[in-house]
């Protein structure tokens, strides 16, 4: 582990390797799971608000999960997560191409909202977990589903932090995605 400013960082964000593979997994990460993708509790109102900007480019299935069950259900823990159509997939999921996508995602790149996707998705397999000191962990979500996305990052060479530098950014700040940089050259340095 390592600890920078107010995050505890697991090092297997800086030695493992991940890159997605849309096209081997075909986007599975969206449909397999026994919970919806964590949500932030200020994203609520950003889903809620742009409803009708992405609702186009969902299933039926999904709209009707989100209109009978909200845009956030609680999972078990008590923690807000998206609903799901059939105990399995992301209410806000759609297919192109046989590749299930985030459809919330398809309306941002489309120009038609300016929230691209809950954070924890675009983290993925980066999961947070927050501690009652105020304190942020990030760890490293090991998947069978994700199979392809080791063996794709492992022949480019590229750390999970690496692939996704933009979603760390968005989500802590320019300045710590250069410290994960720096002590992924510090370990580097040690070996």
């Amino acid at each position: 582990m390592i600890e920078i400013d107010d995050k505890i960082v697991s090092a297997d964000l800086l030695r493992e390797c991940f890159a997605c593979d849309l096209s081997q997994c075909r986007g599975i990460c969206c449909v397999e799971g026994n919970a919806g993708a964590p949500l932030e509790a200020e994203e609520l109102g950003e889903l809620e608000a742009e409803y009708e900007h992405y609702k186009p480019c969902m299933t039926s299935e999904g709209i009707e999960a989100v209109e009978r069950q909200g845009f956030a259900v609680l999972d078990e823990e008590g923690d807000l997560t998206t609903p799901l159509v059939r105990d399995a997939e992301c209410a806000y999921a759609c297919r192109e191409e046989g590749i299930t996508l985030c459809a919330i995602e398809k309306a941002w790149r489309e120009g038609r909202t300016p929230f691209r996707k809950p954070v924890s998705c675009h983290l993925y397999p980066i999961r947070l977990v927050k501690f009652s000191n105020g304190a942020v962990g990030l760890n490293y979500h090991r998947w069978e589903v994700c199979a392809s996305a080791r063996t794709c990052g492992r022949r480019l060479g590229l750390p999970v932090y690496k692939s996704l530098r933009e979603p760390i950014v968005r989500r802590f700040g320019e300045e710590f995605y250069k410290a994960l940089e720096a002590a992924e050259a510090y370990l580097k340095s040690q070996n």
